[in-house]
């Protein structure tokens, strides 16, 4: 996630001082050679479920911000971005429940990543997904979102909520409706209140900033989805503008958060 958030920031700010180095250090890292190492030690026996499924997604999200610049860097990634498709292939239709936590294994938030990966490279896996999908979620009714927990940074509720409205399409707002029935009165209260982070140097109480960001991306995309004209559609777009309010000024000011929060704030202002 720090190669994709630092290539990101690259093509969308081009003048930023940094971004001479951003190239060169890519040039030097994004090569055959050691991508090569990184698929050896991926086909390790005994090594199928390494980095499931958040550093799949990761991964085939880098690959996809590579392939918008021009520079050979998403040529040098292929080899590992199709092993890591080839792995949600295989690993999708065996998965009878879905991850619903708020951590590394939450099965939405890597859908999100791997779907916009798949889409226009790989129509089979975009079909999967939307299927697992439906299969999991489609029927989620009153969603009760007991969260945060201590150390989540994902909103098991909303990063659902977000998958549902690239899978569904049209008809995601009577999905939504009835997922969260009560979202006009800001029910459950919890998702619409910023968790408190009560001691930033704590690796795992930091996540929960993570979390705050991750909400307002879920926010964010489900204002959008909804559309202007339904009613909910300010009260979503108001639930994302807190929660960022709430989490960007501490991206920085301490090693356990800022080695990864910033990735979560490009998240929440960019989306993918």
């Amino acid at each position: 996630h720090g190669w994709w958030q630092i290539l990101r920031l690259a093509r969308r700010f081009p003048d930023l001082p940094i971004v001479a180095d951003i190239h060169a250090r890519a040039d030097e890292m994004l090569v055959p050679d050691k991508v090569a190492g990184e698929r050896a030690f991926l086909d390790r026996p005994y090594a199928a479920s390494f980095e499931r499924p958040y550093g799949w997604a990761w991964l085939l999200a880098l690959h996809a911000e590579a392939a918008s610049h021009d520079a050979p860097w998403a040529a040098a990634l292929e080899p590992l971005a199709a092993a890591f498709a080839g792995r949600f292939h295989a690993f999708l239709p065996n998965l009878t429940y879905p991850l619903r936590v708020g951590t590394h294994f939450n099965i939405a938030f890597a859908l999100l990543l791997a779907r916009d990966w798949a889409e226009g490279r790989d129509p089979a896996l975009v079909t999967l997904i939307d299927a697992r999908a439906c299969d999991w979620f489609a029927g989620d009714r009153d969603c009760q979102a007991w969260e945060p927990g201590g150390d989540e940074f994902l909103s098991s509720a909303l990063t659902e909520a977000h998958l549902m409205a690239v899978v569904l399409g049209d008809d995601f707002p009577g999905w939504f409706d009835a997922f969260l029935p009560r979202a006009a009165q800001e029910q459950p209260a919890t998702l619409f209140t910023p968790a408190t982070v009560s001691d930033r140097s704590d690796g795992k109480i930091a996540h929960l900033d993570g979390l705050n960001l991750s909400r307002a991306w879920g926010w964010r995309a489900i204002a959008a989805a909804l559309g202007p004209a339904h009613p909910l559609a300010p009260v979503a777009e108001a639930g994302g503008l807190r929660h960022a309010a709430s989490a960007l000024p501490h991206v920085t000011g301490d090693y356990m958060g800022e080695h990864w929060l910033a990735s979560f704030a490009l998240l929440a202002l960019d989306g993918l």
